[in-house]
């Protein structure tokens, strides 16, 4: 199983400037590579509170720091974004990488990018469904004939670079929607769960649906990789890891659902969300890496695991974390 780390590039709640943040993110980026983890994604959101709006310009400048480790979105907002220049811009990574590139797409959790950019929120799902038929076709195409609603038609374009990959890898990054499940399996994407709250079995059905989706549409089954998104910390004692990861995940997901009309987030819910069936995976090694093995028996296996730790916890204390994944948690899963 692939281990590794997503970040969404918070700003800092310090007197931290916003370089030293980014800079700091890209040396825990070189730091996972050094310590054998299999992947690292920066995530991509148009709010004060996160610094990952170009987040293909985050992993280009880590592409020239690292040698191993491969480089993903964590998710590209393919609705907000012209498929061409995302594709441009990962095929360029990929390039500069060597052959370490990777899209999640998605449509994100924040609506910020529709008036940013001049889009309607009731066009949500065409716009990405168009979008994502758009990025396949010129994945797998270097001459693209496309035609659609939203963007003017291309006839017989030739888009570059080409990446390195062929085919350059894209996963379709999803929530709970059964829908974008069956998506993904119908085109036979790999597909990345997010799972933030609730118990992750519960999400079993969603993924078989996926397979069962895939199966129908001819792809063999070995193609029909599923990944997980949770959030997650590592420390070398259990207590500690809960006391480094819950002021912020408290603050963060507190404002989160007073915007979304969810009650405050409290200790008694978290320990629940952090017992054995629940999403969270805050921890020492040894419990850690026994819950992903019990996520990934309960949706049926899966081949990919990447942790959300950016809530606000200093930067030594996230490298040694890092460390603990590639030392133990990693090995141990893989043993």
């Amino acid at each position: 199983m692939e281990i590794g780390i997503d970040s969404f590039a918070a700003t800092p709640k310090t007197k931290m400037s916003n370089s030293q943040a980014l800079n700091e993110l890209l040396e825990r980026i070189e730091h996972a590579d050094k310590f054998g983890l299999d992947i690292f994604g920066i995530g991509e959101h148009y709010r004060k509170e996160f610094l990952d709006s170009a987040p293909n310009m985050i992993l280009a400048a880590a592409a020239s720091r690292t040698e191993r480790i491969r480089l993903t979105s964590a998710v590209t907002v393919l609705s907000a974004a012209d498929p061409v220049r995302v594709f441009q811009n990962f095929a360029t990574l990929d390039l500069i990488s060597k052959g370490r590139a990777e899209i999640v797409a998605g449509r994100g959790s924040f609506i910020e990018s529709f008036p940013l950019f001049g889009l309607k929120l009731e066009d949500y799902d065409e716009l990405f469904a168009e979008k994502l038929d758009l990025l396949l076709q010129i994945r797998d195409n270097e001459i693209v004939n496309w035609s659609g609603k939203f963007r003017p038609s291309l006839n017989n374009q030739a888009i570059y670079p080409r990446p390195v990959q062929n085919p350059l890898p894209i996963w379709l990054g999803v929530g709970g929607t059964p829908a974008s499940f069956a998506r993904a399996g119908a085109l036979g994407l790999p597909l990345m769960v997010a799972v933030i709250g609730g118990e992750t079995h519960r999400f079993r059905p969603l993924v078989d649906l996926y397979r069962h989706a895939g199966k129908e549409a001819g792809h063999p089954a070995e193609k029909l990789k599923v990944g997980l998104h949770s959030l997650g910390y590592v420390a070398e004692k259990s207590e500690e890891a809960v006391a480094d990861y819950y002021p912020g995940y408290e603050a963060m997901f507190t404002q989160i659902g007073k915007e979304r009309g969810f009650a405050p987030v409290t200790k008694g819910s978290f320990d629940a969300q952090n017992g054995p069936t629940g999403a969270l995976l805050v921890g020492n090694p040894e419990k850690v890496a026994e819950k992903i093995l019990r996520h990934s028996e309960s949706l049926g296996g899966i081949s990919r695991f990447t942790f959300q730790m950016d809530v606000g916890i200093p930067h030594e204390k996230l490298l040694r974390a890092i460390e603990l994944i590639g030392e133990i948690v990693s090995p141990t899963v893989n043993a």
